[in-house]
């Protein structure tokens, strides 16, 4: 049952009634948007029309949102005080006067951040800020991008003065896209504010959704800084695993094995290698790289796990043509089924997806390659890295390798020898099939 709350008294002065500008309805933004829309008002702002189209017919393509809540929290009972509303229109977003950003921050092609969406969005709301709103960013960024980048923006174009007119705050989105365990309100929120009193209010506001409570940080760069190290230590922690699967695959030992057998220790940390993708690990540590650079630093470490963790769809790839090699499996021509092309399991994201490395690397050997995913859409794998996908097997052809990229749950009782050759390479890159029945693993 939702509860209604518009009214947020703890730090509102006379009883202000808070009007939630949410930018970016992506799988950071809506789901964000869902819980602050049970208590205030929130307009969901988004520039792809199409997006928009499909939440207000209740459907949310990035499967983080069911229908019954978007239902829910969609102008419930007719009660325009609380609920969630959604445009495309500047206009819509104007009387809003505190406004949370969660658009991606991507890298280029040369693994540099791309703080363009981030520009864009401190324009649009420059356009419609005014005395005494508070502007939030949950984009992951390196330490001073809110108040070095996004601030002199929000000057600019709204020509009012920073922290006199209006306030400025970092909160680290901290979504995990598929995950229906940790979502938002069950995840400790970092909060902090452009002064004390921001900070304050800042912090009140999101501890008023954030059942699991919030952790005021002593800055806005302290908070920015604390988000760009989380998923880059994850990252360095999987780069080493990764490493130590290319060291003992020439010693012949089995990595899985090793890593139970080392888990046994009470402060053994439980990584595992694999394929680092997606709009986080793989992209974080980058914006911190270049925060380190432009002070003249060389960040030894995170570089060299970035390039370990890079390589690895290369590798694979190469592993999987030994092994057909070895098996004297024809492999010009040969007909190769890779299972999965999401950057991660039972989730339809596929930003940044490092299976695409293995996919480019097999084409080299004028393979024939097919790519099925259940999860994915075509028309978004054909527009972002030019590769037909399949979300329904044929089970009359027949392959000669077979390469389990992604941990779907539909993949995990798959019996590949309706669809392989007698002579065929099984490559299990998650490691989710018992040694004995496949030919390679991570």
């Amino acid at each position: 049952m939702i509860q209604a709350d518009p009214v947020f008294n703890s730090n509102a002065k006379n009883g202000k009634r808070f009007i939630i500008g949410i930018i970016g309805l992506g799988y950071v933004g809506l789901p964000l948007a869902v819980e602050f829309a049970k208590k205030y008002k929130v307009i969901g702002f988004d520039i792809n029309p199409v997006r928009i189209s499909e939440l207000n017919k209740g459907f949310d393509s990035t499967l983080e949102v069911n229908a019954e809540l978007l239902k829910q929290v969609s102008n419930p009972n007719n009660d325009k005080s609380y609920g969630l509303f959604y445009s495309n229109q500047i206009t819509s977003i104007q009387d809003c006067n505190f406004y949370i950003v969660t658009v991606p921050t991507p890298i280029d092609k040369h693994n540099r951040p791309d703080l363009t969406p981030l520009y864009k969005a401190s324009e649009t709301v420059g356009r419609v800020l005014k005395k005494g709103d508070t502007i939030v960013y949950e984009s992951t960024v390196y330490p001073g991008v809110t108040e070095e980048e996004c601030v002199p923006v929000l000057e600019k174009i709204s020509g009012l003065k920073f922290n006199v007119d209006f306030f400025a705050g970092y909160s680290p989105e901290r979504i995990n896209p598929g995950d229906k365990e940790h979502t938002v309100s069950k995840i400790v929120k970092i909060t902090s504010g452009s002064t004390p009193e921001a900070a304050d209010a800042i912090d009140s506001l999101y501890k008023s959704i954030i059942t699991a409570g919030t952790y005021k940080a002593q800055s806005i760069k302290v908070a920015e800084a604390a988000k760009v190290i989380e998923n880059t230590q994850r990252d360095i922690n999987i780069a080493f695993v990764n490493e130590l699967a290319k060291i003992f695959n020439r010693l012949g030992i089995d990595t899985d094995e090793v890593l139970q057998a080392a888990g046994t220790k009470w402060n053994f940390l439980k990584f595992k290698p694999g394929l680092v993708g997606g709009h986080c690990i793989g992209v974080d540590p980058y914006y911190l790289a270049q925060k380190a650079q432009e002070i003249g630093y060389h960040p030894e470490i995170i570089l060299a796990g970035r390039r370990v963790n890079d390589g690895v769809g290369e590798y694979v790839a190469h592993e999987v043509i030994k092994l057909m090699i070895k098996k004297n499996i024809p492999i010009k021509g040969a007909d190769i089924l890779v299972l999965g092309i999401t950057f991660k399991e039972n989730c339809p994201d596929v930003r940044n997806t490092k299976v695409v490395d293995i996919l480019n690397t097999l084409k080299e050997y004028n393979t024939n390659i097919t790519v099925w995913d259940p999860w994915a859409e075509p028309i978004e794998v054909k527009r972002e890295y030019g590769w037909d996908s399949i979300r329904e097997l044929d089970v009359s052809n027949d392959y000669d390798a077979v390469i389990f990229a992604v941990a779907h749950d539909e993949f995990r009782n798959f019996n590949f020898d309706i669809i392989c050759k007698k002579n065929k390479v099984i490559y299990d890159v998650k490691g989710i099939y018992p040694k004995e029945l496949v030919d390679g693993r991570l």
